[in-house]
């Protein structure tokens, strides 16, 4: 298959074009790609106290927009749960490098998230040459769609699932006696928590376009994903549950509803795909 795709790119079917041709262009591609993602960390790291303060710290901040909006939402629809309490914690260091380390951090994972589409971008244009005109006009639009739903899902990890997790695990309380242990996380280890469900999310939330690949190859298809929508129900339930520590049935269904509507988008785009691979392989029946 490697190969195939390796001949397919080099614009023939004998292999003519050497492989370390391919590895060339590749690696060009990579170098682009990791500029990118260094320009975009030298700016963000000069801005690091105003992206700490107005960003990072956003998900553990009491004045955070998510607190609001929940704590509002909680009072229209007299569900008090709803309305999250504010992480009070204050986060340290253990080493002497370690804040340095920390605005280190922020810029290269900001920069790799600014980045994301450019970085896909580049990916495209190695792969597109190995595509054939059919499957080129079946892609369109592709970049856009996976940068939307990218960054759909690094916003819902960020407004959502991240108040909740930090909410739910600061004030989470191990021993009976009020006081007797407190939480004073490290700095790495909230980037490191807060890095995991931002781009967590982001990559969970491609998949309407994992549905798209995955039935143009033949691996999946819309009966499938049909047929299995009362598993893919429970299973979605069961992971709303945990993300929301709450019982309340309400808060869990704000964090089920855009996850099944992944799902249901993905059921969709393997109709489209399916459609048109069977309209094409009826056009070339008749032709």
């Amino acid at each position: 298959m490697l190969q195939r795709f390796l001949n397919r790119r080099g614009g023939t079917d004998s292999g003519e074009m050497p492989f370390i041709d391919h590895l060339e262009a590749l690696r060009w591609h990579i170098i682009r790609s990791l500029i990118a993602i260094i320009v975009l960390a030298i700016v963000i790291f000069s801005f690091h106290g105003w992206v700490f303060a107005n960003i990072i710290e956003g998900p553990i901040n009491p004045d955070f927009i998510s607190y609001k909006l929940f704590c509002k939402l909680g009072d229209i629809l007299h569900v008090p749960s709803l309305c999250m309490q504010p992480v009070k914690v204050t986060m340290q260091t253990t080493t002497y490098a370690g804040q340095f380390l920390g605005a280190f951090t922020i810029a290269f994972v900001g920069g790799l998230i600014a980045a994301f589409p450019y970085i896909f971008w580049e990916f495209w244009q190695f792969t597109k040459p190995a595509l054939k005109d059919n499957e080129l006009k079946g892609s369109r639009f592709a970049i856009f769609w996976v940068s939307f739903f990218f960054f759909a899902g690094a916003a819902f990890g960020f407004f959502v699932l991240g108040p909740f997790t930090f909410s739910f695990l600061a004030n989470f309380q191990i021993s009976d006696l009020p006081g007797s242990i407190e939480t004073h996380p490290t700095l790495n280890d909230y980037l490191k928590n807060l890095t995991n469900i931002i781009l967590g999310c982001g990559i969970a939330f491609e998949l309407p376009v994992l549905a798209f690949v995955l039935t143009r190859v033949g691996i999946i298809t819309p009966k499938f994903l049909t047929s299995k929508r009362r598993y893919a129900i429970v299973i979605l339930l069961i992971v709303a549950a945990f993300i929301t520590p709450s019982p309340d049935w309400i808060s869990q269904t704000i964090v089920f509803i855009p996850l099944m509507a992944l799902y249901e988008i993905g059921v969709a785009v393997s109709k489209s795909a399916a459609k048109k691979m069977k309209n094409k392989e009826a056009r070339e029946e008749w032709s």
